[in-house]
């Protein structure tokens, strides 16, 4: 195959044309595989010219041809950049795709010109000078004392040929480490970016099976995080209030509660004058929220029903208001917006509304030296240990906690609009460019992501609260995205990135989220 090949490229009407012609070539590769001499162009045109094909026994017969018809010596090449076996192989590839001159090869420099990965790619089937050994290219000069030479002077000069060898391993292995972790980010970046590429359909939430979305009910199962949910005043009395103070959105209205929980919206409700409230929750919390209802007499007005949203049947075609409480980490995760829209398009009368009705996502930038230092230089010493590669593993995943606001080191840019009202579920994957604007000259160790909600449409009294650093703590906290490597900046400088949010492929209720800042791209997941 090689032998047409190079027959077609030269022209030559018998390639084998060396020697004993044919027959004798046919009868060497019946014992031994040849090589090829593909590698310098002065080689390439002078047996071009001779119509001859030469063909070698051994590698070490084209590294001796190549040294001493075209003074190029592939030994000078590997110990001068400290090749390994692998740079070895992309400097053959390279050398038979692009026939340098030796003058070329012999001159270069870093970065070398054949660093690239498609370089590992063998430009011929079978290519035995690829299978050699570079070791056998490198054994140490044997320097023999000669008259006058000392003892001495021969083993400070094997000592400086050791040392050469030292520093073309040392700066081999480097590489290879480098090459290393660069494959294993590729892979990285490639899983996540497989789980955001080939995303599910934006109606994933409601295709999930039980069985499927069993984990997530059976965490709102329990009393724990319900009481963690009714003890956050900023969002329980935010829902209050709004139901309150605006009675008039309620008075004879059927209302819809989607994921009613414990039941404390639909009683609201009730009590600003709604004609019927329908709970609708998929965990077992429902069965102490009947009990809830009847402990406080409301039986007749709310009625309760277990399943998903996008199952049940309901015993009433349209409804009026839909209020949810719905939002996850960093508003969106869990995707309960999706059900919450489902139930819009499927029961909510014309000229209904679902509340909150306005939703924003910002981000805002972050300066924590000591934060960072936590997360992540912790890893470089444990007890005396290097564990450094686990950071790998800790800064795609996005941390949710309560942000110190002394640390913010920017203006908070909006990434993201929600209505409610109108919201599909396409628009809750997106894309958005955003603007810092930097408050101190400082290094910015994270992006931290957080949001407001609003009661608005037909209120009397508007409602808002968020869960920014900067205002009273709530259980949704903030989520933090931690940056590798801290980027240095300025007071007053524009820090531009673009955020990516996804649904994850394999669980549509986690997020995968990307960052671009600075031309580096950063892949997290929210899970």
């Amino acid at each position: 195959k090689a032998h047409s090949q190079w027959s077609r490229d030269c022209a030559i009407s018998d390639p084998l044309a060396l020697g004993g012609g044919r027959g004798r070539a046919e009868s060497h590769s019946n014992t031994k595989k040849l090589l090829f001499l593909l590698l310098l162009p002065s080689a390439w045109l002078l047996l071009a010219e001779q119509r001859l094909f030469s063909l070698f026994l051994s590698a070490e017969a084209v590294f001796s041809h190549c040294k001493t018809e075209h003074q190029f010596d592939v030994s000078d090449v590997i110990q001068k950049h400290g090749l390994d076996f692998y740079g070895y192989i992309k400097l053959i590839n390279f050398a038979r795709l692009k026939r340098p001159t030796a003058a070329y090869l012999s001159s270069l420099s870093s970065p070398l010109p054949w660093e690239g990965e498609e370089y590992l790619k063998p430009e011929l089937e079978d290519d035995l000078l690829l299978q050699f050994d570079i070791e056998d290219l490198c054994e140490p000069v044997k320097v023999l004392p000669s008259n006058g030479l000392s003892d001495t002077m021969v083993l400070l000069e094997q000592l400086k040929h050791a040392e050469q060898r030292a520093r073309a391993a040392e700066a081999a292995l480097a590489r290879a480490q480098d090459d290393l972790q660069k494959m294993k980010q590729f892979a990285q970046d490639f899983v996540m970016s497989a789980d955001v590429r080939s995303g599910p359909p934006c109606s994933a939430i409601a295709e999930l099976q039980e069985d499927e979305d069993g984990v997530y009910f059976s965490s709102y199962g329990h009393y724990s995080i319900h009481e963690e949910m009714l003890k956050d005043k900023v969002r329980t009395e935010s829902y209050r209030d709004f139901i309150y103070q605006n009675p008039h959105i309620f008075k004879d209205k059927v209302v819809l509660d989607v994921g009613c929980g414990t039941g404390i919206l639909s009683m609201f409700a009730a009590r600003a004058g709604a004609k019927k409230v329908i709970g609708v929750d998929q965990s077992e919390i429902i069965y102490q929220a009947m009990d809830i209802i009847r402990l406080n007499k409301l039986e007749k007005i709310i009625t309760l029903v277990k399943g998903r949203i996008e199952e049940v049947d309901l015993p009433l075609e349209k409804v009026d208001v839909i209020i949810s409480e719905w939002m996850g980490y960093f508003l969106l995760f869990e995707s309960m917006l999706d059900s919450v829209i489902y139930a819009k398009d499927k029961y909510l009368a014309e000229g209904g509304s679902v509340y909150p009705d306005l939703c924003t996502i910002s981000l805002v930038a972050v300066g924590d030296m000591n934060k960072h230092v936590d997360k992540l230089l912790f890893w470089e010493d444990v007890y005396g240990f290097d564990m450094s590669c686990m950071k790998k593993a800790v800064i795609p995943e996005a941390v949710v906690e309560v942000l110190d606001p002394n640390t913010l080191i920017s203006t908070a840019s909006v990434i993201k609009h929600i209505d409610c009202n109108t919201a599909s579920t396409p628009d809750l994957e997106f894309s958005s460019d955003f603007t810092l604007s930097i408050t101190m000259s400082t290094q910015c160790t994270a992006i931290a992501g957080y949001f407001d909600v609003f009661f608005e449409k037909n209120c009397h009294n508007k409602v808002l609260f968020s869960t920014g650093p900067q205002c009273t703590k709530t259980h949704w906290k903030q989520t933090i995205f931690l940056l590798e490597k801290p980027i240095p900046v300025e007071a007053g400088e524009a820090l531009r990135g673009k955020v990516t949010v996804r649904k994850n492929r394999r669980d549509p209720r986690s997020l995968c989220i990307s960052l671009c800042v600075r031309d580096t791209q950063h892949t997290y997941s929210l899970q």
